[in-house]
């Protein structure tokens, strides 16, 4: 009975102020309501605190009242001139203060292996924490890949671990998509681990559903109220196809056909209307109804731009328009009714290979878009270009992860730190 008291106390009070508990925010939309944040900051300005990390990793923070929760990975693949022993790599969950940084707790968990090696291929990108973790306000999903999907209590303790899958990817890129809550389900895409995408209780971890076939996707997918109105659909993105599926059960309801290609930017939706990209040889953007049932393809597609992409990067949408960065560093907006450009121009952005893989977030009247390697640079929420501004913290890491907007501040992940930005 006390232990029962001590836990709703808690949770009260970890629901209290603006929270963001999942990838890319409320509903998944990479917008936030918050006002006051900074345009401009600095090693010596705007820069609240600074906590160096346990580990690498390129999975966003999620917030939860006076709480941040983090992923991060250590042993291994920190060097790729001496990358290690896979035996030596560690996974671990954090929860940090918000108000100072400080770390609570450090759970930790022992890898399946072997895992995919740190040899020079995409992995090093991005390593061994790419899932961004979620939280219903009781316990921490963090999704680790080929190790599995692990439950927390808000204290740190294991609740149940449990494995989707031990690796086809071929190409050695690793894990991406995050893990998604709807009802009483947590939502894996599994591509790279096992060519599906599972449903697990998340009281228990047993798998409620499975869909198989899922190739090439490292998109997190998104539960989207359908145009029309009825019950919530879910949207997955796959090398050939978009689903939409009914996420109590798995069972597809409509599909849509596209061209073959690799995905990694996430489903967007507005108003029943969903966007997905294709990332790389057929670059593609399409806008798709939802609501319908079979092969949609010729009638619920409102249109496609071709040869069009931001690669890794998900854009945004916002009062009309989609705004996002692509990977040589141009950003885009686009009139989301018909899919022409409004603008697009180049940034000044320094690095080799793909410029940026965080995700673009819309909060205040700026898009917040933080670089690999250059920095953040902050542009007008606005169909016409402007940039604000061009910030750097004299971090020479790697800047991988999506920002977060909680209670006024940023939350801002390099491989190696944890930046609080804020007046």
């Amino acid at each position: 009975m006390i232990r029962t008291l001590t836990t709703a106390t808690l949770c009260l009070a970890l629901f209290a102020g603006a929270d963001w508990t999942r990838f890319r925010g409320p509903e998944g939309a990479g917008v936030s309501d918050d006002t006051g944040l900074p345009t401009t900051w600095s090693p010596t300005r705007n820069l609240v605190w600074k906590t160096p990390l346990p580990g690498f990793g390129s999975s966003s923070p999620i917030t939860l009242g006076d709480r941040i929760f983090l992923t991060c990975y250590s042993g291994y693949g920190l060097d790729p001139r001496a990358p290690g022993e896979q035996t030596g790599l560690v996974q671990h969950t954090l929860c940090l203060d918000r108000a100072t940084g400080s770390i609570l707790w450090d759970a930790t968990i022992d890898p399946r292996l072997p895992e995919t090696d740190y040899d020079g291929g995409r992995i090093n990108l991005h390593g061994y924490a790419s899932a961004t973790p979620v939280t219903d306000g009781e316990a921490v999903y963090a999704f680790f890949g080929k190790s599995g999907v692990v439950k927390y209590g808000l204290e740190g303790e294991l609740l149940w671990r449990v494995s989707v899958g031990t690796g086809v990817d071929a190409h050695n890129w690793g894990s991406g998509a995050s893990p998604i809550l709807h009802d009483n389900l947590l939502i894996v895409n599994a591509s790279a681990e096992s060519r599906s995408i599972r449903a697990l209780d998340k009281a228990t971890g047993e798998e409620v559903w499975r869909v198989d076939e899922i190739v090439d996707s490292w998109s997190t997918p998104l539960v989207v109220s359908p145009a029309g109105g009825g019950p919530g659909e879910l949207v997955v993105v796959e090398r050939h196809r978009v689903l939409g599926l009914d996420p109590a059960t798995g069972n597809r309801l409509w599909f849509c056909q596209k061209p073959s290609d690799y995905v990694c930017p996430s489903v967007i939706a507005h108003e029943g209307i969903v966007y997905v990209i294709n990332s790389r040889r057929n670059a593609l953007l399409m806008a798709i109804r939802t609501g319908g049932r079979g092969d949609v393809g010729r009638t619920h597609v409102g249109w496609k731009k071709e040869r069009w992409t931001t690669r890794v990067s998900t854009p945004v949408y916002h009062d009309g328009y989609l705004y996002g960065i692509d990977n040589v560093g141009r950003a885009h907006c686009l009139d989301a009714r018909t899919g022409e450009e409004v603008y697009r121009e180049r940034l000044d952005i320094s690095g080799a290979g793909d410029k940026i893989y965080a995700s673009l977030v819309a909060a205040d009247g700026k898009l917040y878009g933080v670089t690999r390697l250059d920095g953040t640079v902050v542009l007008a929420l606005s169909p016409r270009f402007e940039l604000l501004a061009h910030n750097r913290l004299d971090d020479e890491s790697v800047f991988n992860a999506t920002p977060v907007v909680t209670d006024g501040r940023l939350l801002l992940r390099s491989d190696r730190f944890l930046y609080c930005i804020g007046r």
